[in-house]
């Protein structure tokens, strides 16, 4: 047997896309024609094919790269910077030991499990968990791939519901046993490390996965969805940093495994045309893109953030609602490009180390919507992501707090499955 947006406590959590100066030498992300291939020059030190089914994409690396060179180039169809993507400062609080279905009001909002004594949540103002569970739970066919810091796999809440590659499982260690070019991939792939364990090492990926797939064992949390597969899939490090390179090679990797749904908690940095052409290629193979909003408080309508912003039907931009069913004071909005807003404060959910924790930010409300598109795949398997979000919006539920920040209103996972407008 052989051994993927959020600040903790009361601060705003995401993960954020920006371009720094941290590599050594220059990287290129280029596409190339089809059947083509790129020439050694003398100012590369090194030419990788990625390896990717949408396209015929390289990664040029050297010292003094002429980018106007290679553009001229007849067989090249662009080239853009290899961007690294890395975590706003992130806050770690305490981890929670008794942690319990009462105290999370993205489920069931009480009025007394959310908000504080200064700024009471508000009852019903949640994503209606208890009537939504009365008609599913979800399905163990459905696969969601957590695009992050990687999953704890190990997680009491989450081995349950885990996706196993069977064939690796049972395999030879170290061997591609499937033949999907991916060695030892149990649970899934951590390009970060380019190897076949994309165990979390720092916690956020691990948050994302228990609000989509916690149990439902009587036992620590509840996720939206008590059946489901999680697929791993881990692009950024434990300290939070990761590439265009890799961010492709993971929406990639998700179509491959036949990822149903792909829950992406991170964002910002400029436009990528390279991970546009990843979330088209899922868009064609039908798989739904939920993304986070951002936590900048800014307008996405006038203020583009990626990869919320791309416009592609299968995109699901989620902006983060607080206990009383307002617009959390760190979201990003859009009456036009926001699609839905779930709840993203103070939410709590697995962390890593078989721990719990509270984290805010649109990272959590991404996650929230993410199990509810799957609720409804898993009665509905033939919709296609652009009748997903139609369906979403339209049933969505709305209230003078949010009407002015996104497109509908906030999620109703019953309202979403029974298509209830």
């Amino acid at each position: 047997m052989k051994n993927l947006l959020g600040t903790l406590g009361k601060s705003a959590c995401l993960l954020t896309l920006g371009v720094t100066s941290a590599f050594a030498s220059q990287e290129y992300i280029v596409k190339l024609k089809e059947g083509a291939s790129l020439a050694q020059h003398k100012s590369f030190s090194s030419v990788e094919t990625l390896g990717v089914s949408f396209g015929n994409f390289v990664k040029v690396t050297g010292e003094n790269i002429d980018k106007e060179m290679l553009s001229a180039n007849p067989e090249v169809l662009y080239i853009e910077k290899n961007q690294e993507y890395t975590f706003s400062p992130v806050d770690m609080g305490e981890v929670l030991q008794d942690a319990s279905y009462t105290k999370q009001w993205g489920l069931k909002n009480t009025g007394r499990n959310s908000g504080t004594f200064w700024a009471p949540g508000k009852k019903g103002e949640d994503i209606n968990a208890e009537n939504v569970w009365k008609v599913s739970r979800g399905s163990n066919e459905l696969r969601v791939a957590v695009i992050d810091t990687g999953v704890d796999h190990t997680h009491s809440d989450l081995k349950a519901n885990m996706w196993v590659n069977e064939a690796e499982k049972n395999g030879e260690p170290g061997v591609d046993d499937d033949g999907n070019g991916y060695v030892d991939d149990v649970h899934g792939y951590d390009f970060a490390n380019n190897d076949g364990d994309p165990k979390d090492g720092h916690g956020h990926g691990t948050h994302c996965a228990g609000v989509i797939g916690a149990v439902h064992n009587r036992a620590g949390i509840r996720g939206v969805m008590s059946k489901v597969k999680i697929i791993g899939v881990k692009f950024l490090t434990d300290r939070g940093s990761g590439t265009t390179e890799n961010a492709i090679k993971s929406v990639d990797y998700a179509i491959k495994v036949g990822a149903h749904v792909m829950s992406n908690s991170w964002g910002g940095g400029g436009f990528s045309q390279a991970l546009l052409d990843s979330i088209k290629a899922a868009n064609e193979a039908g798989i739904v893109f939920v993304a986070a909003a951002g936590n900048s408080r800014r307008n996405n309508d006038t203020s583009d953030t990626y990869p919320a912003n791309y416009e592609v039907e299968n995109v699901i931009s989620v902006g983060a609602m607080d206990g009383a069913g307002k617009k959390a004071s760190f979201s990003n909005y859009g009456k036009k490009k926001v699609h839905v807003f779930a709840p993203g404060k103070d939410i709590l959910s697995t962390v890593k180390s078989n721990g719990y924790q509270k984290m805010s930010g649109t990272s959590m409300a991404t996650p929230f919507v993410s199990g509810g598109v799957g609720l409804l795949l898993s009665r509905n398997p033939n919709m296609t992501p652009a009748e997903v979000r139609e369906q979403l919006m339209a049933t969505s539920v709305r209230n003078g707090s949010l009407d002015s920040y996104t497109a509908s209103g906030r999620m109703d996972a019953y309202k979403l499955i029974r298509n209830k407008r």
